[in-house]
């Protein structure tokens, strides 16, 4: 049994003491696990767009100071009581959505919006006792998204930790806590292209290259990848893209070009940029009788989805998803098993690796548009 077991531990963490400000590296201390808590050691996080997005706090509810991280992987290093489930040594991956096993929507196939434990960004505690497990300098820091993986220790509820093969490597696996899973099952999952079907992308960061993936693994034989930023077309490429749309190389909507170059729509579009123009575009760019649009990226709270009921009438459907509708405790491990299997290719979505020290780099690797996932050793 480790010797921090029952004990608070001070570590290294990302601070984000205020909206947009730089990350402030701090020693921190880690209260110990309550019921149905695990702490972790995280060994391997990655930068999210969501993280930039809520570090921003640009029409998000500002909650700071904050542990911001939400897509990594860890080691179990001690349990609350009522875990049974996982013990320490456990290799895990924190997911910022749960499932608790025993309500309705994880008892039914239909669905993953865990009624106990379903994403909440506004939350900045624990369950249990509605307190943080996290204080800097004799202040209380917020939890985000129930992980908080921007420091090297943290307190997760069980729910919202997959236990996984300890022999996956953690700096790659831990890409399927959230970017990689979304995307693909967005395509697998949700959008389910046919084979030889038309798939359009909209928006080729790392969550539209793995919807991208996954519309090849279903056997889409035209992906069409639709972004601003032309300097992406080449690396989407790898990940089964065969056309490319610059919707600013066009003097009408983007909409209006796919349906031109496809003879009346896209089977399929995914939507993965959290653009609320962009999600009527994915819509509208879909077959009129048989299309279905599916919507990922995360938007702002003040966003209003705007089109004709006329473009629903004769059939086209609109989806959201999240979390690409993966279960995370019972089918991520799955997912790592089928990279293990090398069914599923994590390193190409890696561009950049960065110690925690320089997490800040990260954040403005991701702001200029130069990177996919950045890894960060949390050790350094």
């Amino acid at each position: 049994m480790s010797s921090t077991v029952g004990q608070n531990i001070t570590c290294r963490a990302a601070v984000a003491w205020e909206a947009g400000k730089p990350l402030v590296i701090e020693q921190v201390e880690v209260a110990p696990p309550q019921t149905m808590e695990v702490r972790i050691k995280v060994i391997y996080s990655s930068l999210c767009h969501t993280d930039l997005v809520f570090w921003e706090a640009k029409g998000q509810t500002p909650v700071f100071p904050r542990i911001l991280g939400h897509e990594a992987a860890g080691i179990v290093e001690s349990v609350g009581e009522d875990v049974t489930e996982l013990k320490e040594g456990d290799h895990v991956l924190p997911v910022f959505t749960g499932e608790c096993k025993e309500c309705r929507h994880c008892k039914s196939e239909e669905g993953n919006l865990c009624e106990l434990l379903r994403i909440n960004t506004d939350r900045g505690v624990m369950l249990s006792d509605g307190k943080s497990r996290f204080t800097c300098k004799g202040k209380t820091l917020y939890h985000f998204l129930g992980t908080s993986t921007f420091s090297e220790y943290t307190v997760v509820h069980v729910g919202c930790l997959a236990k996984i093969n300890p022999e996956a490597p953690l700096d790659k696996v831990c890409l399927l806590s959230c970017g990689v899973s979304t995307g693909m099952g967005a395509a697998i999952n949700v959008a389910k292209p046919k084979k030889g079907s038309t798939v359009a992308i909209f928006g080729l960061g790392s969550v539209g290259l793995a919807a991208a993936e996954g519309a090849r693994i279903s056997g889409a034989s035209r992906i069409i990848g639709v972004d601003v930023n032309s300097s992406r077309f080449d690396k989407a490429k790898l990940f089964g893209v065969t056309e490319f749309v610059n919707p600013r190389d066009y003097d009408k909507p983007v909409q209006e070009v796919l349906v031109d170059m496809t003879g009346g729509g896209v089977d399929r579009s995914i939507e993965c940029t959290g653009n609320v123009n962009a999600m009527v575009s994915a819509f509208e760019c879909c077959h009129y009788d048989w299309g279905v649009a599916v919507v990922v990226g995360v938007h702002r709270s003040d966003s209003i989805f705007s089109t004709s009921p006329t473009k629903f009438l004769f059939g086209r459907t609109l989806k959201g998803t999240f979390f690409g509708n993966f279960k995370p405790r019972s089918q991520l491990p799955g997912l790592v098993e089928m990279y293990m299997r090398k069914e599923i290719e994590l390193e190409k979505f890696i561009t950049h690796e960065v110690g925690l020290s320089d997490i800040n780099k990260a954040f403005q690797l991701m702001i200029d548009g130069e990177s996919l996932r950045c890894i960060i050793t949390m050790n350094s």
